[in-house]
């Protein structure tokens, strides 16, 4: 049952794609209406599975992985090449439009969660590509003599993940650093306290980011995410350890306050109030995308901050007098300790 519009688990739902080389669950516009400019998507490969070769025709991509090592090949304009490993704690980005695969290069299971920048993307895989084209087209195209009858090993079938036929090879290239990789949680935290941690993925450190970003954020028992909105900026967030709850405010003056899990996606849209508290006996570690690759954000303090205490002492039915100090900010704190 779904408690409230902005929230519903993505890991406890029924996979859009499963194999038993892997699994594919998915939180689009039909399962979550609200969602606008992006989306979210999560990734299981067995090992030595592969995330066939594919593309999104209206999406830029944004990948983490939770666990294991994979190997990402990604095919761009006039066939440039990337190609790079990525493991836990580690980051992807993929242009909309360019080729991508990945690969489970380990003897265990990997997880990623994926962002795409499009609340319902389109998908078109390689296998698919041949799939429609005739056998005369295909000869031509990579000119091929038919010395016999010609074999592509048509599928005609939904083939997402599949066991390859070998383990992976890893190229030397593969273990230099690349423009499309991003170690985020090897990263100086943007900020960190007692009450929490935030360690970001954005432009312009990460200066190949199109549409998309991401914060690895930890709250700690006795923090929260102070109460803060995003200018023309929507949030994704997915909770990967420890539980929360939420408030959001809509425009008609409801408020939606909710509790998040393990495994639960949320969503809010470009400029809704919202804070996130730590309500667990352990860290609260969301992983939250935004739809721009350098979020704007207004804090609460800061917001307060910006005007005479006259104007928000009226504004919230106080004398003047009666209003406590309003805490002065050089960098906006985001996490805030609990009282």
């Amino acid at each position: 049952m779904q408690i409230s519009k902005h929230v519903l688990s993505l890991k406890d739902r029924p996979a859009a794609f499963e194999s038993p080389a892997g699994s594919i669950m998915r939180l689009g516009r039909d399962q979550l209406p609200i969602l606008k400019g992006l989306s979210i998507r999560r990734l299981v490969l067995t090992a030595h599975a592969i995330r066939e070769p594919h593309w999104h025709a209206n999406a830029n991509e944004l990948g983490y992985c939770v666990r294991g090592q994979v190997l990402v090949t990604v095919v761009g304009n006039h066939g440039s090449r990337d190609v790079f490993l990525i493991g836990i704690g580690e980051m992807f980005f993929v242009p909309s439009g360019t080729v991508h695969a990945i690969e489970n290069t380990g003897e265990t299971e990997a997880e990623f969660i994926l962002a795409f920048s499009n609340e319902d993307p389109e998908d078109f895989s390689l296998s698919g590509a041949f799939d429609v084209m005739s056998d005369a087209v295909l000869l031509s195209t990579f000119e091929w003599q038919p010395q016999k009858p010609p074999s592509f090993g048509r599928l005609n079938a939904n083939t997402e993940i599949f066991d390859l036929q070998a383990q992976p090879a890893v190229e030397k290239q593969a273990l230099h650093p690349n423009r499309l990789k991003f170690r985020v949680e090897e990263s100086a935290p943007h900020v960190s306290s007692p009450a929490g941690s935030a360690r970001t993925a954005q432009a312009p450190a990460w200066s190949v980011l199109d549409g998309l970003s991401m914060f690895s954020v930890r709250i700690s028992e006795i923090g929260l995410r102070e109460p803060h909105w995003h200018p023309e900026t929507a949030e994704m967030g997915y909770v990967l350890e420890g539980t929360g709850q939420m408030t959001v405010l809509d425009p008609d003056g409801s408020a939606d306050t909710y509790s998040i899990h393990p495994g639960d996606a949320y969503f809010v849209p470009p400029a809704y109030p919202h804070h996130i508290e730590n309500t667990g006996s352990g860290t609260l570690h969301i992983l939250i995308f935004f739809s721009r690759s350098a979020p704007q954000d207004i804090g609460y303090r800061a917001a307060a901050a910006g005007y005479s205490r006259n104007v928000i002492a009226s504004q919230l039915g106080l004398s003047e007098q009666a209003l406590l100090p309003l805490p002065v900010d050089i960098d906006d704190p985001l996490i805030v300790a609990r009282l």
